[in-house]
């Protein structure tokens, strides 16, 4: 997925948003498929990574931070509030 500077302009609303709930994001870059690639190939402002933070994506080990579940639904429910 290539950023985009509406891209970039949604994930400093969200950073906006994550500060106002106590929250630090970092932008970040990795490899690999998404299905937010076929909204950002229609030129869509698209953000990935928005879930729950864990490790051993797709794999039998996978792992999710259940603490978390609360915070980013929090995140996601304000950034689509102010949207």
């Amino acid at each position: 997925m290539e950023r985009t500077p509406a891209t970039a302009a949604l994930f400093a609303r969200a950073k906006a948003v994550g500060a106002g709930l106590g929250m630090d994001l970092a932008e970040g870059s990795t490899g690999g498929g998404s299905d937010g690639n076929f909204t950002a190939a229609l030129g869509v402002a698209t953000l990935d990574g928005l879930g729950t933070p864990g490790q051993g994506a797709h794999a039998e080990h996978e792992q999710l931070h259940v603490p978390a579940i609360f915070e980013r639904a929090a995140l996601l429910t304000a950034l689509l509030a102010e949207l």
